[in-house]
């Protein structure tokens, strides 16, 4: 089992920044892939950006070039810079890891940019 635990939501203004984190706990594999999800009321879930044990990225077209997603292996921890952010980015954001076919999910931590 593996437990995900967000932190560095809050309230920002447009044009701020916010850095989130995703530590995880328990068994935890050398291969994986760690992502940021997004859901913002009324909307699906949608990705936001990914990185694999590798070090390969992904990232959603709307967050291309203000987000960034880093890893630390050491601290098994995982983390989203968002710079620029704008009100559309308003959202929980969830932290969700797969590795050896089981997917877990963190609790989520709100996102809100004010304009």
């Amino acid at each position: 089992q593996v437990q995900l635990v967000e932190s560095g939501g809050g309230l920002v203004q447009s044009g701020g920044s916010l850095r989130l984190s995703c530590a995880a706990s328990g068994r935890i594999s050398v291969i994986y892939t760690m992502g940021w999800y997004r859901q913002a009321p009324g909307k699906q879930r949608e990705l936001v950006a990914s990185i694999n044990s590798s070090g390969s990225t992904n990232y959603a077209g709307s967050v291309k070039g203000r987000f960034t997603i880093s890893r630390d292996n050491a601290k098994n921890t995982v983390y989203l810079q968002m710079n620029s952010l704008k009100p559309d980015d308003t959202a929980v954001y969830y932290c969700r890891r797969v590795a050896q076919g089981n997917v877990y999910w963190g609790q989520g931590t709100q996102v809100t940019v004010s304009s």
